[in-house]
């Protein structure tokens, strides 16, 4: 260690001593004997600065609209801390951490992070420098929403104000104006039915000079709508489900989104009860389950189903009605021929004009009426067809004995009942004895 002294020392006294030489000599007052040394300044002494002034030039000068970068040091509900390595202590209140109003500090930021916010204001008198991560974001999302523009790129924001002419959306906090006729809200909607919300939104105009950019909501849905509608065209097939969303009714069916296609589910294909309107099953705006039945890609046609095939009415149905049965219907539509009657939900027979009493009439409804529950007997099935033959009739008349029971009451000989069921079936003869004894 001695070593390496002695071969240093040599070098840093030549260093010294010719430091010393380019110094201006300058000659000392005498001092008078009883007076203190006169007085010098720290920089005047050896040229060193005070501890205080180092300790000032230390700290960084910070400036309202400078952008500076700072470490997190604390997280409250109203406010964020920021150390900036300056005098006075950064914070950044709440609102101006995010334009969402719905997100949380914790979500942006963590203790020990660093963090990029502008410069608000510098309060020298409380010491305290209030900064604005927003305000920075929205400097730095103009070059985006100009990108944007050029581009035709899709956008979110948040809805903050409404007005006569539209609404803004907040867009990286930059204000962006929707006309009217832009925000793609129904007919007779209000437009504050969007505030708050979170929408997307298609740059149409950016006046940078004038800080003006003018968006369309509609613009945004339609493009949305033409990307998921080739998605849906791609992979489209019969038996295919959807959960879609009931557009519009109409007398005959109602429009289903089914993700940026509409379909048509046909009134007959909403229930498998029968119903005049379909506002009698569904809504607009109901989200319902849909399955394609059919669809034409040249004619951009899709037609849908709603209700379930394992369901089915009619297999329940056939399950437990035999012909002869009698079952209490409901009247639900009368016809110049006859009346259409409910025998279960989905499931409708016809009672013919002639079937519905035992005399002549002119039309169906000077019996019945649309409502009314009536006992028939189930006359006939068409399982082929599915239709069913119903008879108020036939309850109105004696019912006939079977031919088995006219032979076992008569006991008559088997030929004699042939005889009897080809011919007259429904006379029943009297035993052979007493017809002799008749005859006699």
């Amino acid at each position: 260690m001695s070593e390496e002294i002695k071969m240093v020392t040599p070098e840093v006294d030549e260093m010294v001593e010719t430091a010393a030489s380019a110094q201006l000599q300058v000659p000392e007052e005498p001092v008078a004997p009883g007076m203190p040394p006169p007085e010098v300044s720290a920089q005047e002494a050896d040229g060193e600065e005070s501890f205080a002034d180092m300790l000032e030039k230390s700290f960084k000068t910070i400036n309202t609209g400078d952008r500076v970068t700072g470490v997190v040091t604390g997280i409250t509900a109203t406010e964020v801390h920021v150390d900036l390595g300056a005098k006075h202590a950064g914070y950044i209140p709440i609102g101006e951490l995010s334009d969402d109003p719905d997100v949380k500090a914790e979500d942006l930021v963590k203790v020990g992070a660093e963090i990029e916010a502008c410069v608000v204001r510098v309060n020298d008198v409380e010491g305290v420098i209030a900064l604005s991560k927003r305000r920075l974001d929205t400097i730095n999302s103009w070059n985006d929403v100009e990108a944007a523009r050029e581009s035709n790129v899709i956008m979110s924001g948040i809805v903050t104000e409404e007005n006569k002419g539209g609404v803004v959306v907040s867009v990286k906090g930059v204000r962006v104006f929707v006309p009217a006729s832009l925000t793609g809200l129904p007919k007779d909607t209000p437009m504050s039915s969007l505030l708050r919300q979170r929408v997307k939104v298609c740059v149409t105009e950016v006046n940078r000079a004038r800080r003006r950019v003018v968006g369309s909501i509609r613009a945004a849905q339609n493009e949305e709508r033409r990307r998921l509608s080739e998605a849906v065209w791609k992979d489209i097939e019969a038996g295919k489900h959807y959960m879609g969303t009931v557009k519009s009714l109409t007398s005959y069916g109602c429009f289903v989104d089914i993700g940026g296609v509409d379909g048509m589910v046909h009134i007959s294909e909403l229930t498998w009860s029968r119903i005049k309107h379909p506002s009698e099953a569904v809504t607009a705006g109901d989200k319902i389950d849909v399955y394609v039945i059919g669809f034409d890609r040249e004619k951009k046609k899709i037609s849908l189903g709603h209700r379930n095939p394992n369901e089915n009415p009619w297999q329940k149905f056939i399950g437990v009605c035999r012909v002869g049965d009698t079952v209490n219907v409901r009247v639900v539509k009368l016809m110049p021929f006859g009346a259409f009657a409910e025998v279960m939900p989905g499931v409708d027979g016809l009672i013919h004009i002639g079937q519905i009493t035992d005399r002549r009439i002119g039309k169906p409804g000077d019996v019945l009426s649309e409502g009314q529950r009536v006992d028939v007997r189930i006359t006939a099935i068409d399982y082929d067809n599915k239709k069913i033959s119903l008879s108020i009739r036939a309850l109105m008349e004696p019912e006939m004995p079977s031919v088995e029971e006219q032979a076992e009451n008569a006991m008559l000989p088997d030929e004699v009942i042939a005889t009897a069921t080809a011919e007259s079936p429904a006379v029943i003869l009297p035993p052979a004895d007493e017809a002799d004894e008749t005859t006699g």
